[in-house]
């Protein structure tokens, strides 16, 4: 069965993206040229490998377990060269990282302290939302996942690398702005704007609010935190973010942190892999990276406005 790399590339690629044309477009090749490299390798296996169910093509039983050994094959190629590069006091190849949209504000930081000191390694991010990561974990897709907290059920292996503070926030001349240890139930009579559903921080908010009987009265859905940032400076609302995502508002002073009681709800930065996945080089490094510069690079972060103004706290 002599099959070769760069037709296990071309699978996984096809595999992947359930297309020959957006394959083709992420190796540089032409869609015949990978529709033939997919016809050769299926002809060495004897087996068909993929099928086409009306518009949609689907991996049969046998393109299941070759994906699965194409994927272990790569990987187990591409830890040899970075381990090899290694003993030659070289850090060398790939790292593939994929991070939930909040994380955005303080990982470029990190992967830029990284890549300097490590100049031989080519990065890939990509960033996304809450349940597109999560499925790319399960799907063993990445190095390495930074994300919030992993749910229950997910065979994960996953380092805590920061502290992740949800916060409450308004617009700066909001009522509440400025109040002191503002109860739950007050607050949970405001309109709300709140990031899609799944999502790690509404998730965290719902259950603050679940506990205590309360629910939150929902204005608006958005699915990204610039949005969500954009409607509280409208006046439409209050909203729970992340309070990595305010940096540039909060020193402007256009949006403010409110003293709620119970708040800033705790949560954890997490780096995850599929457990028994076996970490390259250079993942490895730059999960140390994480484990020892997180923390330090996320507290950095420039200082926000008092949730209560100097004079009161007086």
């Amino acid at each position: 069965m002599p099959v070769t790399i760069r037709q296990f590339r071309v699978f996984q690629a096809v595999a992947r993206h359930q297309s020959y044309t957006a394959a083709a477009e992420e190796l540089n090749l032409t869609q015949p040229a990978v529709f033939a490299q997919v016809k050769q390798l299926e002809e060495r296996l004897g087996m068909a490998l993929l099928e086409r169910v009306g518009k949609r093509m689907f991996l049969t039983d046998a393109g299941r377990v070759v994906l699965e050994g194409a994927r272990d094959t790569l990987e187990g190629l591409e830890r040899m060269k970075m381990r090899l590069a290694d003993m030659r006091g070289l850090r060398e190849g790939r790292l593939k990282l994929a991070i939930v949209s909040t994380a955005q504000y303080f990982m470029p930081r990190l992967l830029g302290d990284f890549c300097t000191a490590n100049p031989g390694i080519e990065v890939t991010l990509t960033v996304t939302n809450r349940q597109t990561m999560l499925e790319r974990l399960a799907a063993n897709e990445d190095d390495l996942c930074v994300l919030g907290t992993v749910p229950d059920g997910l065979d994960v292996v996953a380092t805590a690398i920061a502290n992740n503070p949800i916060v409450a926030v308004a617009r700066y001349d909001h009522p509440l702005v400025g109040q002191r240890a503002i109860a739950p139930e007050r607050i949970a009579r405001k309109p709300f704007i709140l990031r899609e559903p799944g999502s790690g921080t509404r998730l965290a908010a719902e259950r603050f609010f679940r506990a205590r009987g309360l629910s939150l009265p929902m204005r608006m859905e958005l699915g990204s935190n610039e949005a969500i940032k954009q409607a509280v400076i409208g006046g439409l609302g209050i909203a729970m973010l992340s309070r990595d995502t305010l940096a540039l508002e909060g020193q402007t002073g256009v949006l403010k942190v409110l003293d709620l009681s119970g708040f800033p709800l705790m949560r954890q930065w997490q780096a995850a892999y599929p457990r028994g996945k076996h970490l390259s080089v250079a993942a490895e490094a730059f999960l140390d990276h994480l484990v020892a510069h997180a923390r330090a690079a996320v507290e950095a972060g420039p200082e926000l406005p008092p949730a209560v103004p100097k004079a009161a706290a007086g």
